[in-house]
């Protein structure tokens, strides 16, 4: 195009002339585009302002970005503006221009410079990222990191948004856009000296003036002038408090007194309570023991609850002092966070600060009430509460259950067998046995409703005794067998023969009858002990003296074998069989019978 019009302004020099004018417009054109230029807004439309940056065509600009974020847009029909030229027109036909472009080039002029000073720069904290938050500084926006907000810690960062802050610039990158910036910089560079100046004149015990910077979960930070002072929040009033927020609001006005100061580390410790009167002085005398005052539960623990008697002044009620029967239980099913409740003075402690105090002893003691009501002896019924592998409880009252034991349920079963035939829920008779008030233990029997029968047959059995027994149990150990009247006995695996042989329980059946000898009777124990051997060998021995001896020259087998047939014969004799009948028998019955009991022997 521009040969074509070379050539033709040859012919004519006005054609030459406007050639020449239209390339050097074109030509500065161009070089306007990616540069910030001046303009007149002339007009705003809905929400974007049109502006003449006198090219052929206007820009639109939205009318945001002339304001900077969280703050509203200042402009009106005449502003004289700086836009950025992206384009020299855009698919609609206008020039396609930016504000905020305009705005980040002028800053980055400025933070360049400010870079290379090492000087502050204003800028405003507007939003929040990973790591850390986002500052528009004149248009450009830049990086805080969370370690770079505070000198300390800060949880809680919304009263910094939206205000104008100082920064510190430390990293820039403008090919990537990319600035890192301090505000812990700015804070520790200005309040050096003012630093320096107030601890060099600190004391403990001094009172000064501060205002509330920041309110966290552990306590409260003071401004004391340059310097942050940590009012925990244990020292902000003699009462308990949950929350700093109870008792200060950010931007108040406190004298508090310096309780450490660490010269070193630069930290401060305050107090606020420690301006107020100590509610414990006298403490003692307002609080005497055994005496009855009304508080409000204040926090509840696994351990007990505390109570607050007054303001500053709280007790602990033991989880061992809240009831006289629920055991074992969390003091919040006894009682509730903020309940009004009456307590007894247990102990008083002024210099630990502690007060002991007893929630059962505001009530009636229902051990007491039972030793009056149930004295042992008594005979009582209730409801079987609760089944555990060691007996029985019972409930006395709406407050007492007693304990039946195993042991106490029957006279003839074990505690395992009988406890089986009762079910929770079920009413069931028992004596009182024992009351220990002070352990708070009562103690029922069933078996002692009636008489022991080992009592009884005891008296009738004795020792060296030959009695007819059933067997009960047969174990590897021995034999359990049932005596008259019930009356249980064991007889002891080496005592069930002579023969060792033959001691061996799985010889016996359970329904079957023996004959044993009684070797001990234990009252105290109520046990009986018999023995078979020991039956066998008396027997023996009385066949030896009866029938004859070995020196006689008659064998073991022959005596036994007599005095066999003579039993026999006698047996016959009483039952109505003839004699002769005995001689009819099998000659080797007897001689059986003999020889088998010699072998025995």
């Amino acid at each position: 195009m521009n040969d074509a019009l070379t050539e033709s302004s040859k012919s004519n020099p006005l054609e030459e002339n406007f050639a020449t004018l239209l390339e050097e417009t074109l030509l500065s054109s161009k070089k306007l585009e990616g540069t910030v230029i001046e303009g007149t807004v002339i007009a705003i439309e809905n929400d974007a302002a049109v502006i003449d940056v006198g090219l052929k065509a206007e820009g639109r600009v939205p009318i945001r970005e002339f304001a900077a974020p969280g703050e509203n847009p200042d402009i009106g029909v005449g502003d004289k503006v700086e836009v950025f030229l992206d384009r020299m027109e855009n698919r609609n036909g206008e020039a396609g221009l930016s504000r905020e472009r305009a705005r980040r080039e002028e800053s980055w002029v400025l933070l360049e410079k400010a870079f290379a000073d090492t000087s502050r720069v204003d800028g405003m904290i507007f939003g929040r990222v990973k790591g850390g938050f986002t500052v528009d500084l004149g248009g450009v926006v830049a990086f805080l990191p969370q370690s770079q907000v505070d000198v300390r810690p800060v949880r809680d960062i919304s009263p910094l948004m939206a205000n104008k802050q100082s920064f510190q610039i430390l990293k820039m990158d403008r090919r990537r856009g990319n600035i890192v910036v301090s505000r812990r910089a700015v804070m520790e560079e200005s309040r050096a000296e003012a630093r320096a100046e107030l601890l060099s004149g600190l004391k403990e015990g001094q009172v000064l003036d501060g205002v509330v910077k920041n309110i966290t979960d552990y306590g409260a930070f003071v401004d004391l002038g340059e310097v942050d002072g940590l009012l925990h929040v244990t020292d902000i009033a003699w009462r308990r408090i949950s929350h700093p927020s109870e008792a200060l609001t950010i931007g108040q006005s406190v004298k508090v007194q310096v309780i450490r100061f660490n010269l070193e580390t630069e930290r401060i410790s305050l107090g606020l309570k420690q301006l107020q009167e100590d509610p414990w002085d006298g403490a003692a005398s307002k609080y005497p023991e055994r005496s009855k005052f009304t508080g409000r539960v204040t926090n509840i623990t696994d351990y007990g609850a505390f109570v607050e008697l007054e303001a500053g002044i709280e007790g602990l009620v033991h989880v061992s002092e809240m009831s006289w029967t629920k055991k074992n239980v969390h003091p919040g099913k006894i009682i509730s966070t903020s309940e009004q409740v009456e307590v007894m003075i247990l102990d008083v402690d002024p210099e630990k600060r502690r007060i002991s105090l007893g929630l059962k002893q505001c009530v009636s003691n229902p051990w007491e009430a039972i030793l009056e009501t149930s004295p042992v002896g008594t005979i009582v019924e209730g409801e079987i509460k609760n089944i555990t592998e060691f007996g029985l409880f019972v409930g006395m009252n709406d407050d007492v259950d007693g304990l039946i034991h195993l042991s106490d349920l029957s006279w003839d079963k074990s505690g395992e067998e009988a406890v089986g035939q009762y079910q929770k829920g079920e009413q069931v008779k028992a004596r009182v046995l024992d009351i220990d008030v002070d352990k708070e233990r009562v103690s029922l029997g069933v078996k002692q409703l009636t008489d022991d029968p080992f009592s009884g047959a005891a008296q009738t059995l004795q020792k060296n005794q030959v009695v007819t027994c059933v067997i009960a149990n047969v174990s590897a150990g021995g034999l359990e067998v049932k005596l008259a009247d019930g009356v249980l006995g064991n007889i002891r695996r080496t005592d069930l023969a002579r023969d060792r042989s033959e001691q061996r329980a799985d010889r016996f059946s359970v329904g079957e009858k023996l004959d044993a000898k009684i070797i001990n009777v234990d009252q105290g124990g109520r046990k009986i002990t018999l023995s078979v051997k020991a039956l066998e060998i008396e027997e023996e021995k009385r066949a030896m003296e009866e029938y004859g001896s070995s020196s006689s020259g008659a064998s073991l087998g022959e005596i036994l074998g007599a005095a066999i047939t003579q039993k026999e014969e006698a047996t016959q004799t009483e039952n109505g069989v003839p004699s002769d009948a005995a001689e009819q028998s099998p000659e080797t019955g007897g001689e059986d019978e003999g020889s088998e009991l010699d072998e025995k022997l």
